[in-house]
């Protein structure tokens, strides 16, 4: 039982490395994304609509 705690605690640092940090490339916005941004901003656009309706009631 000595024999593989003793490997496991000789190579442990090695498995343990971590990679370099890469740092991370914007991507280019894509069509559906415009797509889904313009109906997230239309459907803003109508909360914020009945909600304004429903204040100017009172």
């Amino acid at each position: 039982m000595r024999i593989p705690l003793f490997l496991l605690v000789l190579f442990a640092p090695a498995f343990a490395t971590a990679e370099a940090f890469q740092r991370p490339i914007p991507q280019p916005q894509t069509a559906q994304a415009e797509l889904s941004y313009l109906i997230a901003s239309v459907l803003l656009l109508c909360a914020l609509a009945a909600v304004q309706w429903l204040i100017s009631r009172r």
